[in-house]
Formats: structure tokens, C-alpha cells, sequence
């Protein structure tokens, strides 16, 4: 699919490197027009090493593709953002005074604007007749998030986060019909995230380092292929993204029972939440004291339940036709290698497709960067993924989607 995306003059462009990074990685062709004040903020030689496609904001350079018509014809989607007070303005004028106000006079295709700036110019009166206009010619402009702002101001006029933007962009594309379908399309995927805590008593209790980057890319890119998402939540140290349908959870308990509650309704389901393998048999009702007349606690641990391996007997007693996915962090000792433990996880569960990690002191949790082995229960040769979350999960994703199809 062919996407233009128009980059306003504000401080926020550096994040739609961001944004378009996420249409890339979709599959999508992605050409850039980057206002000449925009280039201020962010170079062209970035979208053009980001886009793989060439890059200018004149309209005299490439006269005879005549790019205005052109890009403006071919484009199933443009985007704009940030779209400030001035392009806003010009947009609703009819303005064409260079190559992306003239793009959007020839644009054929739905027209989605995610506008940031100062909050006293949102909220000027000129600026939302402008939207208003735009609003009334059926293009989409967005809401500004509430937040911090350039300089030590807060408010409405932030530029929302690319996630955001992105899946606005994906209904706007299902809506008017030019979504490319994916193997997930249609699809209900659950995911889990995060790390479970396990309460020992008001005040403390045993966690794990998850950070639900790894959950939360894989939601992502679920999304972008096209599937209703449902992300059950744990903690997490990211927010989830725009469009998941949330279930929030904190103990291992909690997650069976939301994850079992899921599974009936799911194609696939990816279990990428670190669940605690123990918890506290007791849990104290007050804070336990530390007193030096009294012995140190002994805090005695139980086996949690082993929610993939439920998930994949329930799915073979009710016949589902789903994909399962189990994660494994481990560490190898002198019995066995990382892969050889996984390998014997897999085994012992019965899911579909095992990601493994090999995790320890400053590695994997919490991290942007990660590599990992997928392994599949029909002995198919292993597949290793690494770099960003986002890489890993769109991988695994793939995967998935590829399993599905076999069904």
C-alpha cells in the first residue's frame, strides 16, 4: 500500500521518524514530504534513509513525474504530523504553495491529520474553524494528546504517540476499504504481557524484571496485521497501545483465570507475560516487621498453576483450530544449554511455537534490543530473530499468521 506522509514544522517531526518506521515495518511504501521548516527539526537525509524512497518538499524538482498529481493519486493514505496551526490553516484554505499542500489538493484517498502545538493555539477560535472545515470535507483529524508540552508547559496540543497515530491510520484504511489483508486479518489474537506480582503481604511481594516492551511490540504488530487484540496486562513499564482491547491483572491467578476466560474466543494466543513459577503459600494480613528479638521469617513458596500447558489441554479437549505460543527465559547451567531446556519446554507443554531468550544480569529485560530462537513443535528448523522488540514481534507475529494459514 502506498503511503504519503506529510511532516509539519514543529519539534514533535522527531517522533514521526518513529511513525514511520511503524508503516515500513508493515509493508507499506512510504514517500515523505517534509515541510521546508520541518527540515529545521529533521533532515531530509532521515526520511530518506528511513523511507528508502527519495525525498523533497519543491515542487520544481522531478517536473516531469509532475509528483503534486501523482503522489496525490497513488496515495491510498496520507498522513500529516505534526500538523501545526499553519498547515492546519493552509489545508482548509486550499492553499498550494508547495509539494505537500499541493499533494493534498490531488489526494483521492482518506486524509488523516494528527495535529501538535501550544495549547493556546489549539485552542484559538481560527484554529478550530480550520479543523472544523477539514472535519466537514470527511478528512480525520485527530485530537492532540494532554501532556507536557516544548518548554515547562502542559496541556492539550501534544502530538499523540506514534502507536496511536498508526492504528488511527489502520481503522481509517479499514474504513474506506484499502487495508491490505494479512493473514491476521479478522483474527482475534490474546496476548499476555508484564510480570505477575505475587503478594507477601500489604507491602511486599516477589516480581520478576519483566518491562512488557516484548507484549506490548507484539500487540503492536498484531494490530498492524490487521487483528482484534485483546493484551492481558500484568505490570508493565510501558503503556499498551491505542486499539487493544485491555484486561489488566497482577497475580498468576489472576492471569489463568483472565487468560482461560480469553482462549475460547481467540485464533491465537501469545504468552508473553513472565508468570511467577512460585508464590507465597501465606499472606500475611499486616506488614511483617522486622524485630531483632525475633527469628527471620521463613517465607515458604508454592507451585503456581501452569497456565500454557492448561491452554493447550483445553484446546485439545475442545477441538479449537488455535495457535498457541509459549515464551521461555532461560539460563543455561551445567546440565544443559538454554535450547536444551527449551527444547524440553516445548515438549513438556505442547504449544505451537516457542520463543526463547537467554536472560541473566543486563540482559533481555528491560531492554529495546533483544535475539531470540524460535523454536516449532513440528521440528521445523529453528528461526532466530534479533534487534529492536518491534523486529522480534513482527517476526513472531509472521509466524503466527503462517500457522494459522496451515490450519
Amino acid at each position: 500500500m502506498s503511503v504519503v506522509l506529510g511532516v509539519g514544522g514543529g519539534i514533535a517531526a522527531y517522533k514521526v521518524a518513529y511513525l514511520l518506521r511503524l508503516f515500513t515495518e508493515a509493508g507499506h511504501n512510504v514517500n515523505v514530504i517534509p515541510t521546508e521548516a520541518s527540515t529545521r527539526f529533521v533532515g531530509v537525509a532521515t526520511w530518506e534513509a528511513l523511507s528508502g524512497n527519495p525525498v523533497t518538499n519543491n515542487v520544481f524538482e522531478g517536473v516531469e513525474k509532475v509528483n503534486h498529481v501523482r503522489l496525490g493519486h497513488e496515495a491510498d493514505l496520507i498522513v500529516v504530523a505534526p500538523a501545526t496551526a499553519d498547515l492546519l490553516s493552509r489545508a482548509a484554505a486550499g492553499q498550494a504553495d508547495d509539494l505537500l499542500t499541493t499533494t493534498l489538493l490531488m489526494a483521492r484517498g482518506p486524509v488523516l491529520f494528527a495535529p501538535a502545538m501550544h495549547s493556546e493555539m489549539w485552542g484559538h477560535a481560527a484554529t478550530a474553524a480550520n479543523v472544523a472545515t477539514l472535519r466537514s470535507r470527511g478528512i480525520t483529524v485527530l485530537e492532540p494528546a494532554v501532556g507536557r508540552l516544548t518548554g515547562v508547559d502542559s496541556g492539550p496540543g501534544r502530538l499523540p504517540e506514534p502507536e496511536q497515530i498508526f492504528a488511527a491510520a489502520l481503522e481509517l484504511m479499514a474504513s474506506a476499504g484499502t487495508a491490505e489483508r494479512t493473514e491476521l486479518a479478522g483474527r482475534t489474537v490474546t496476548i499476555t504481557a508484564g510480570g505477575t506480582r505475587e503478594p507477601l503481604d500489604p507491602v511486599r511481594f516477589l516480581g520478576n524484571r519483566s518491562s512488557g516492551k516484548q507484549g506490548v511490540a507484539l500487540a503492536t504488530a498484531a494490530l498492524q496485521a490487521g487483528a482484534r487484540v485483546r493484551l492481558i496486562a500484568a505490570h508493565m513499564d510501558v503503556p499498551a497501545p491505542e486499539g487493544v482491547e485491555l484486561v489488566t491483572v497482577e497475580t498468576a491467578l489472576e492471569l489463568r483465570e483472565a487468560a482461560l476466560a480469553a482462549a475460547a474466543g481467540s485464533d491465537a494466543i501469545i504468552m508473553a507475560a513472565a508468570v511467577a513459577d512460585f508464590r507465597p503459600a501465606r499472606l500475611s494480613a499486616s506488614k511483617i516487621k522486622k524485630q531483632d528479638d525475633v527469628a527471620d521469617p521463613v517465607i515458604t513458596l508454592v507451585r503456581t498453576p501452569d497456565i500454557l500447558a492448561e491452554l493447550v489441554r483445553e484446546r485439545e479437549s475442545t477441538g479449537r483450530r488455535q495457535v498457541i505460543v509459549g515464551f521461555a527465559a532461560e539460563t543455561g547451567d551445567e546440565q544443559s544449554d538454554v535450547l536444551g531446556y527449551a527444547r524440553a519446554k516445548l515438549e513438556r507443554k505442547g504449544c505451537d511455537l516457542l520463543v526463547v531468550n537467554q536472560v541473566g544480569a543486563n540482559r533481555i529485560f528491560g531492554a529495546d534490543d533483544t535475539e531470540v530462537v524460535i523454536l516449532d513443535r513440528r521440528g521445523t528448523e529453528p528461526v532466530t530473530a534479533e534487534g529492536s522488540k518491534t523486529d522480534v514481534a513482527a517476526a513472531v507475529v509472521g509466524l503466527v499468521g503462517a500457522a494459522l494459514t496451515a490450519l
